[in-house]
């Protein structure tokens, strides 16, 4: 028999990896000769670069960058089995976790650290970029990143803007001539579950400004500088980026990553099942086994299982969903191809407990699973 285990990790007790070694256990008491096929996922945003680097034996690679408030910090991004793509997670280096909840402010946060990271895999050779850019501190436009690689923003004066989204009402020109050139011969894929556009009521600063330390007064300043940063984008360089689908993502991150650097704005999901392989790795197995800390109606809308169970319907393969929690909702699933359920838990437990004992409660639901598969 051949098992695909493909889950999410769940959060706060076990990685994609740990899960699915943990239902392989499961799998293995019941039926020792099975074939396991591992394929730890995510959705495109934490956990994303540990999964991509785990199916692909790649290797997770650290590096001094200017984190977002101007200090030095550890970042760190993947480099897949071949190494020739690079997967970064841009929180990592100008992610809203790095700043003390008192210190966030993002008229001054940069995303220059991030440019880094793409500089340092370009060192590596790369010709591939996957870059997931959920939580980030930023609201610059990218306009930090693109310093790092070489893209000049200038004042009046003739003198480099600073870092932060604070100082784009400021930009009178904007010179590419010095972009690093070998960022013209890479794909640059972006995982961005969010439509939201660059500016307006639904932009990056309305929408995601409060949750980055923006009082009003800052997001009505906010907007009207990356609404001027759009007008001069569209002016200097052509692209039309204000009300453009993904643009507000990471606070103008993905305007800054599509106009400059020709990025595609992809469902994080889509774009690690293509970077898995997990269409073909699917072909052919008796069951997938897929799952993740909670799922509930929503998940339907982008999450892993879903996107998963997706690919398994194409070839009529059962797909079996492990979860922590058992939400509202989940009776819509049964209709997109997931065909059980199944909730981990032992017994009545404190939610500390549960997370504890994440691994040996899913290895268990796995067995009694493969019991009844066995009969």
């Amino acid at each position: 028999m051949k098992f695909v285990l493909a889950p999410d990790s769940f959060k706060e007790s076990m990685s994609s990896k740990r899960a699915a070694l943990a239902m392989e256990k499961g799998i293995k008491a019941v039926f020792p000769n099975a074939e396991c096929v591992i394929v730890p996922m995510a959705d495109g945003g934490e956990g994303t670069v540990e999964s991509l680097v785990s199916v692909s034996n790649g290797e997770m690679i650290k590096t001094e960058v200017i984190g977002p408030l101007g200090e030095k910090v550890i970042a760190e991004y993947g480099l897949l089995g071949q190494g020739k793509t690079a997967v970064i997670e841009m929180a990592s280096a100008s992610g809203l976790e790095l700043i003390k909840q008192g210190d966030r402010n993002p008229l001054l946060t940069t995303t220059y650290g991030t440019g880094q990271l793409i500089i340092h895999a370009l060192n590596k050779g790369v010709t591939r970029l996957l870059i997931g850019i959920g939580g980030s501190a930023t609201n610059d436009g990218g306009m930090g990143m693109l310093q790092a690689l070489g893209v000049s923003f200038k004042d009046q004066s003739g003198d480099e803007l600073p870092f932060g989204g604070g100082a784009l009402h400021r930009l009178h020109s904007i010179d590419m001539s010095g972009l690093d050139e070998r960022i013209n011969r890479v794909k640059i894929d972006v995982a961005c579950d969010v439509t939201n556009p660059l500016i307006g009521e639904n932009g990056a600063s309305a929408i995601f400004g409060p949750q980055k330390g923006a009082t009003p007064e800052m997001i009505t300043v906010l907007d009207q500088n990356l609404a001027h940063f759009a007008e001069v984008t569209k002016k200097q360089l052509g692209q039309d980026i204000a009300h453009m689908d993904g643009a507000g993502a990471a606070g103008g991150l993905g305007a800054g990553l599509m106009a400059f650097l020709n990025a595609q704005l992809k469902k994080g999901i889509d774009l690690v099942i293509e970077y898995t392989g997990l269409e073909e790795r699917i072909k052919g197995a008796d069951y997938v086994f897929t799952g993740e800390g909670s799922i509930d109606g929503q998940t339907l809308f982008g999450k892993t299982p879903y996107g998963v169970a997706n690919i398994a319907k194409k070839y009529s393969v059962p797909v079996i969903a492990f979860t922590g929690r058992v939400g509202n909702g989940v009776e819509s699933l049964y209709d997109n191809g997931f065909n059980a359920i199944i909730g981990i838990l032992k017994g009545v437990a404190t939610l500390e407990e549960a997370l504890a004992s994440g691994e040996a409660n899913l290895t268990f639901a796995a067995e009694n699973i493969c019991r009844i598969l066995k009969i």
